[in-house]
Order: C-alpha cells, then sequence, then structure tokens
C-alpha cells in the first residue's frame, strides 16, 4: 500500500482502527463500521506471506510448511466472506525501501497451492496479476483448480496484443477453462509528481529513492551522472516511458511549459527527458505534477473488445493511489462514450457489464439484477448526459 498505492503509513494509522488481524476479524471491523455501498474485499497474497513468514516474506521462496500455513488462512478468509484471493507478479510492484512486494517472491507452486484452498472452499475468485508469468501458465492452473479466474488488464495500445489475448481465452474456454481477462474503458493515466518515483521504479536506481530522504532525492535528480544513468536505463529496460505522453501537467515555477511533453521539450533544450523532468521538478520543490497516459489510450480497440462476452470490465483504481491521480470513472465512461457517443454496445448490454455479469462471475446472488426477491441495489442515470465530467482536484 505504501508505494503502489500511494497511502502513507501516517494515513493509515491515523484513518484506520486497528483493531483486527484475522480476515474474518477484519470482515467483523467492516461492518461495525458501517458502510453506504455494497462492500467485497480479495484476501491479499502479500499481506498472507508477511502474516505467515515475517519479514523473511520479502526475501525468499516459501516452505512447504509456510505454504499449508498461508493456505489455512486464505480458506479461512473465503470461508468468512473474502470474494476471492488476489495475488501480483508485476514488476512494477515494489513494496517497502524499493524491495519487490512478497507475492513476487512466490513460485508458481505456491500460488496454485492458495488458489487450491480457494477451491477447497466451494466458492470464490482467485485474481492474478500476471506480470512476467507467461498467460498460458495461468490458464494451465485454473484447468487444474476449478475455481473461475480472473487476470489484470487486457489493455489496448500496443499492436494486436489485445486480439492475441482474446483469441488465447477463447481457445481455453474452449477447452474448459473459466477465466475472466479484466478490460478497462478508460486510458491508463498517471498524474504523479517527482516526490515519489513509482512511475519509474522499474528501473533499480528509482526504486532505490524509496529508502532515501527527500532530501536525498533531490540530490540525486540534481546530479548529472545520475540521471545519464537513470536515462540510459529506462531507454534499454522492459517498460520504456512513451517520452511523448508524458505531459507537463501543473507547474508553479515554469508555467511556460504546461501541457507540452517532455519529449517536445528535451528537443528543445538539447538535453533527455529525464532531464527535463528533473530541472522541472526541482524548481518547483518536487511538487510540478506530470500526466503520462500508460495504454490503453486505443478507442477502438476499446470498443472491439466491449463485444467479447467473456470479458470483464475492471481496473478502476477507485480510492487509491494517494500520490498519483488514477481515473476511476469506468462506469460514467462506459454509458457515456462508448454506449452514447460510440455506439460499441447497446445501453442494456453495458448496464449488465457492471452489474449482472459480475455478480455471476463473482457467484454473488440475489444481486446483480432487477429480479423478485433480489436486493434493490438501483443506480439512476440519464442515458442522454452521462459522462465522467472534468477532472477537478479536492484535498481531503
Amino acid at each position: 500500500l505504501e508505494h503502489v498505492e500511494a497511502m502513507s503509513p501516517e494515513a493509515l494509522r491515523a484513518g484506520v482502527r486497528w483493531e483486527f488481524e484475522t480476515f474474518p476479524e477484519y470482515l467483523g471491523a467492516v461492518e461495525r463500521q458501517g458502510t453506504l455501498l455494497n462492500f467485497g474485499a480479495y484476501v491479499g497474497h502479500t499481506a498472507v506471506r508477511l502474516y505467515v513468514m515475517g519479514e523473511e516474506a520479502y526475501e525468499r521462496a516459501a516452505t512447504d510448511g509456510e505454504i499449508a500455513a498461508m493456505a489455512r488462512v486464505v480458506a479461512e478468509a473465503v470461508e468468512a466472506g473474502a470474494i476471492g484471493f488476489a495475488t501480483s507478479q508485476a514488476p512494477t510492484h515494489q513494496g517497502a525501501n524499493g524491495r519487490p512486494v512478497p507475492s513476487r517472491h512466490a513460485s508458481l507452486a505456491e500460488i496454485e497451492a492458495l488458489a487450491r484452498a480457494v477451491a477447497s472452499t466451494g466458492r470464490g475468485v482467485v485474481q492474478i496479476l500476471p506480470g512476467t508469468v507467461p498467460l498460458d501458465e495461468i490458464y494451465e492452473m485454473q484447468l487444474r483448480v476449478g475455481r473461475p479466474f480472473t487476470w489484470t488488464a487486457l489493455l489496448t495500445g500496443f499492436g494486436d496484443y489485445h486480439r492475441h489475448a482474446v483469441e488465447k481465452n477463447l481457445r481455453y474456454r474452449e477447452a474448459g477453462a473459466r477465466v475472466w481477462p479484466q478490460m478497462a474503458v478508460r486510458p491508463l493515466v498517471f498524474q504523479f509528481t517527482r516526490a515519489e518515483p513509482f512511475n519509474f521504479d522499474t528501473v533499480a536506481m528509482f526504486a532505490e529513492l524509496y529508502a532515501v530522504s527527500r532530501e536525498e532525492r533531490k540530490r540525486r535528480y540534481a546530479d548529472p551522472a545520475w540521471r545519464a544513468k537513470v536515462q540510459e536505463a529506462l531507454d534499454s529496460g522492459p517498460i520504456r516511458p512513451q517520452w511523448h505522453k508524458l505531459i507537463v501537467a501543473e507547474t508553479t515555477a515554469r508555467p511556460d511549459l504546461l501541457e507540452r511533453s517532455l519529449a517536445d521539450i528535451a528537443a528543445e533544450w538539447g538535453v533527455s527527458p529525464i532531464d527535463v523532468a528533473c530541472e522541472i521538478a526541482l524548481a518547483d520543490d518536487l511538487a510540478t505534477r506530470f500526466r503520462g497516459v500508460l495504454a490503453n489510450d486505443d478507442p477502438d480497440a476499446i470498443a472491439e473488445l466491449l463485444t467479447h462476452d467473456e470479458l470483464v470490465i475492471g481496473l478502476s483504481d477507485a480510492g487509491a493511489h494517494g500520490a498519483q491521480l488514477c481515473d476511476a470513472c469506468f462506469s460514467t465512461e462506459l454509458l457515456g462514450t462508448f454506449v452514447r457517443e460510440r455506439g460499441a454496445i447497446p445501453l442494456e448490454t453495458a448496464v449488465r457489464k457492471i452489474t449482472g455479469q459480475l455478480a455471476d462471475v463473482f457467484g454473488i446472488t440475489g444481486r446483480g439484477y432487477l429480479a423478485p426477491g433480489y436486493a434493490a441495489d438501483i443506480c439512476i442515470f440519464d442515458p442522454e448526459t452521462i459522462a465522467p465530467g472534468p477532472l477537478r482536484r479536492v484535498w481531503d
């Protein structure tokens, strides 16, 4: 939570009543607090690993005994009401001091054992962020485990990748797999500052900044040698920034650069994009806010994906990312942009995609449809006007 979601320990200590230890106790605490909306939660792999293994969860593979203990925790959580088990192998997910989050140290055998713990309860979904794990491994695991799997995220903007992923999903479904890839209907946009290195921390030199003070981060940003090494590492890394899609969104020191890309400014100044980002950020005491489109910026491909009923809509990031602004308005984007404006799918299909289909996939009975005996959870909207609206920043 501290780095991937940018939820500071100080905020978590101030805002959460830490009166629980087990997952059943956590759900009890939520119920006592009360909710205004329906609430569901996965039991998370990293939390389970830390609970069973302590700090060594950050360092090594689990023993057979530790995997068995984790399986008992997962089964207890799902039996208590967790909607499933979630794990991440994403290289962008770093934890304390820039270390990979504990779930990334898990073997596929460990992940499968915990997925089987879900299956032992007869309910629940397994969610996987594959990262470097080949998708075929995920599908083969689901066929062995039996419970529904979902993976995040089937994104556009990478050539024909989305079509190949859909074709793979259909082939495995014909073989009996129950896997539901999650797609997004918004571009994956981040607004971020250089005070937090999350957006570039797949490069070790950025990940190392988690362990140093703000003043030391500023010192490194000012060091030409550090910048040069970082630029080289980013340009040769597995996830290369698209500098022409990284925009100066907010700056006090250099308002003349607003809405310009780092690529354009770098070409004008005769320096590297990292030099530009660091110079502007230092002039603003790291308060400069950059906006970047990371993926999923092909609306034609998104419209195409919406026609596939075996895909579910997800990746909203609602409520998360304290340091980076992430879009969470996928329902209004779907109904406004892709139903009304583009006519990609009928209104009825879109409504089912964000209600009944999800209830079906997650096995949530008595909800998701307007039917006798079902919970009367009703949202009323005007299909002629519904839209995300402009972005506003609210300081809470």
